[in-house]
C-alpha cells in the first residue's frame, strides 16, 4: 500500500493574521512617509506617527484574537528597527554633529539584535523575558507595559519633533534643544517630556546590550565546560 503524502502545515493563516495585517499596513505607511519627508514634513509626522500607533495596535490585536506567532514578533520588531533607523539616519542629515544620530542607530541595532540571539540561545519564548536580569530598571521596562510605553513613545516623539524643528540641512542639535526648552510653550514642554524618556530608553538600550553579551559569553563558557 503506498505511503499517502504528508500534508504540509498551513502556512498562509499565519500570513493572514490580523496584528500582521497590520504590520503590513505599517510598512507601506512608513515607505509612504519617507517618499514624502523632505517635500512634506507634516504629512510625514502623521504617517509616521500613525504607523508607530499601529505598533500598539497590532500587541493588542494578537492578544485579543489569540494570535501571536512568531513571524508577528519578527515582522513587528524588523519594522520598528527600520522605520527608527530610517528616521535618524534622515536626522543624521539635517543636524550636526551627525554622530550623535548615527551612534544612536548603531545602539539600538546592537542592543536589539544581541537581546534576541541570547534569548534564542537560552531557550525563551520571549526577548521580553528579563526575569533573571539584575538590573531594576531593565526588568521595569520589559515589566510594565505603561513605563515601556512611555519610553518608546518619547524616543519617537522626540527624534519626529526633531525633524519638524529643524529648518535647514546645518543646524547644531544643542543650539536647537536649548533653545527650544528655554521657550515657554507646549513645544518645550513635550520636548523635555521627551528628551527625558529618550535618555532612559538609551541608557536600557546600554543595559540591554551588556545583559545580552554576558548571557552570550556565559553561554560560550558553559558549552566549553562540557565533556
Amino acid at each position: 500500500m503506498a505511503n499517502k503524502p504528508k500534508t504540509r502545515p498551513r502556512q498562509l493563516s499565519v500570513y493572514l493574521y490580523i496584528p500582521n495585517i497590520i504590520g503590513y499596513i505599517r510598512i507601506l505607511l512608513n515607505c509612504y512617509a519617507f517618499a514624502q519627508c523632505f517635500s512634506s514634513k507634516r504629512l510625514f509626522a502623521i504617517l509616521y506617527f500613525l504607523s508607530f500607533v499601529c505598533d500598539a495596535l497590532d500587541g493588542w490585536c494578537a492578544r485579543k484574537f489569540n494570535q501571536a506567532s512568531t513571524f508577528g514578533a519578527v515582522l513587528d520588531m524588523v519594522t520598528d528597527r527600520i522605520s527608527t533607523a530610517c528616521l535618524l539616519v534622515i536626522l543624521s542629515q539635517v543636524y550636526r554633529p551627525s554622530l550623535a544620530f548615527l551612534s544612536l542607530l548603531a545602539l539600538d541595532i546592537a542592543s536589539h539584535w544581541l537581546q534576541m540571539y541570547s534569548t534564542f540561545l537560552a531557550g525563551k519564548a520571549s526577548h521580553k523575558d528579563v526575569k533573571d536580569s539584575s538590573s531594576w530598571l531593565f526588568k521595569l521596562y520589559y515589566g510594565n507595559r505603561m513605563f515601556m510605553g512611555y519610553c518608546c513613545v518619547a524616543c519617537e516623539v522626540l527624534y519626529i519633533a526633531l525633524f519638524l524643528i529643524a529648518r535647514n540641512h546645518t543646524e547644531n542639535l544643542m543650539d536647537v534643544i536649548v533653545t527650544t526648552l528655554k521657550q515657554s510653550s507646549p513645544l518645550s514642554f513635550l520636548v523635555a517630556l521627551s528628551l527625558f524618556g529618550c535618555s532612559i530608553k538609551q541608557v536600557i538600550n546600554i543595559i540591554q546590550m551588556k545583559t545580552a553579551a554576558d548571557a552570550c559569553v556565559v553561554y560560550d563558557t558553559e558549552k566549553k565546560q562540557k565533556p
